[in-house]
C-alpha cells in the first residue's frame, strides 16, 4: 500500500513553521556582523527566504521606529549615495540622503541614523524637522560635503550648530583643479587628449600625491614635465596651490592651519589661472564652514564616508535590492543604526 501526501503540506510544513526567538536572534547577529544574506541563513535554518524575512523584518521595523535611537547625537554627518541603477520611474529616486551619528564616545564607531529618498536640501530639512526641537538642540556640530542644499538645511534647522566642511573634499577640490588645468594645457599645447609619451599625461598620477611623499625619481619627473613647455608653468602653479591647500590640514597646531587657510582664501580668487581662481572663489564662499574645521578639533565627514562604504558592501553582498523598505532596514542593521534599540537585543 502506497501512501500519497498532497504536495505543499507535510513535506513543506517545516519550511514555513515559526522560528524560535533564539534562531531570530542568531539570524540578526549574522546579518549584522558576518555579512550574511537572507537566502544563505534560510538555507542553514532549513527554511525559506520569505519565512525568515517575515520574522526578522518586524523586529527590525520595531527597532527602526524606536525614538531612543536618536538620543545623544551631538555630531551629525550627512552624505548622499545611489541605492539602485534602474529606471527611477519603476523603482523610485536613485539618490538617497543618509544621516550619520559621528559623536565620539557614545558609540565605538559612526552609525547610520536614517536614509531618506532624494538628494536635496528639502530632504535633509524635512528629516531634521521631523526629529523635533530636542534633537536639533543637542546637535553641536554638523559636517557635510560642499553641497549647498545640505548647507541651507543646516542653516535653517540647526541654527546653533557649527557647520564644518569636510577636509577630504576640500583637498579633492584642489586635486580636481590641477587635473582641469593639466587637461586644458594638454589640449592647448598638443591639440589632443593625453597619450603615452606626453609629458603632462605621464605625471597625471604623481600630481595627486603629496609633495612630501615624492621620491627623488618622482620629483625629477615633475621637474622635467614642467620644463618641457613654457605653458606648463600653469600646471606647476596649480600643483603648488593644491599642495598648499593640502598642507592646511597638516600643520602642527590648529592656529597655524587656520592662518594658512585664511591666506589661501584671500589669494587664490585673484589667481590668473581660471581653474585656480574658481577654486579660490569656492573656498571663499565656504569660508566659515572651511575655517570651522580648526575650531572643532578636526571634525570631518570621514565617518559618514566609512558608513557609505559599509552600505556599498552590503548592497554588493545582497546582489542589489528591489524594495526600498528592505534596503532601509538592512542598511540600518549592518551600519549599527539599530544597535541602540533594545528591540534588536531580543
Amino acid at each position: 500500500m502506497i501512501l500519497t501526501v498532497p504536495l505543499g503540506t507535510a513535506y513543506t510544513d517545516h519550511l514555513t513553521r515559526p522560528l524560535s526567538t533564539r534562531a531570530i536572534r542568531w539570524a540578526i547577529g549574522q546579518l549584522r556582523r558576518e555579512g550574511a544574506t537572507i537566502q544563505g541563513l534560510a538555507r542553514q535554518l532549513g527554511t525559506t527566504w520569505n519565512t525568515l524575512w517575515s520574522q526578522v523584518r518586524p523586529v527590525l521595523s520595531e527597532a527602526a521606529n524606536d525614538p531612543s535611537r536618536f538620543e545623544g547625537v551631538q555630531v551629525l554627518g550627512v552624505d548622499e549615495h545611489l541605492w539602485h541603477h534602474r529606471d527611477p520611474r519603476r523603482r523610485g529616486p536613485k539618490e538617497l540622503t543618509g544621516m550619520v551619528d559621528l559623536t565620539r564616545g557614545t558609540h565605538p564607531t559612526a552609525r547610520l541614523l536614517d536614509l531618506v529618498p532624494g538628494r536635496s536640501g528639502k530632504a535633509y530639512r524635512d528629516w531634521l524637522d521631523e526629529r523635533g526641537d530636542e534633537f536639533r538642540k543637542r546637535v553641536e556640530i554638523a559636517t557635510l560635503d560642499p553641497f549647498q542644499g545640505y548647507k541651507n538645511a543646516i542653516d535653517d534647522q540647526l541654527e546653533d550648530a557649527t557647520c564644518v566642511l569636510d577636509a577630504f573634499h576640500i583637498v579633492k577640490l584642489g586635486g580636481a583643479a590641477v587635473d582641469d588645468v593639466r587637461r586644458r594645457i594638454q589640449q592647448e599645447t598638443l591639440g589632443h587628449r593625453g597619450r603615452k609619451g606626453d609629458p603632462l599625461y605621464g605625471i597625471r598620477h604623481v600630481l595627486r600625491a603629496g609633495r612630501e611623499r615624492l621620491s627623488p625619481r618622482q620629483q625629477t619627473r615633475l621637474a622635467s614635465a614642467f620644463a618641457a613647455h613654457p605653458d606648463h608653468v600653469a600646471v606647476e602653479v596649480a600643483y603648488q596651490c593644491a599642495q598648499d591647500l593640502r598642507d592646511v590640514f597638516h600643520q602642527p597646531t590648529p592656529a597655524r592651519g587656520r592662518r594658512l587657510a585664511e591666506q589661501l582664501i584671500e589669494k587664490l580668487p585673484s589667481c590668473p589661472i581660471p581653474e585656480v581662481a574658481r577654486l579660490g572663489k569656492t573656498l571663499r564662499r565656504w569660508r566659515t564652514a572651511f575655517l570651522a574645521y580648526f575650531d572643532t578639533n578636526g571634525a570631518s565627514n570621514g565617518g559618514t564616508e566609512a558608513v557609505n562604504g559599509i552600505i556599498e558592501l552590503g548592497r554588493c553582498i545582497a546582489r542589489g535590492f528591489r524594495n526600498f523598505e528592505h534596503y532601509h532596514l538592512r542598511m540600518l542593521l549592518i551600519t549599527g543604526g539599530l544597535d541602540a534599540s533594545p528591540h534588536t537585543q531580543l
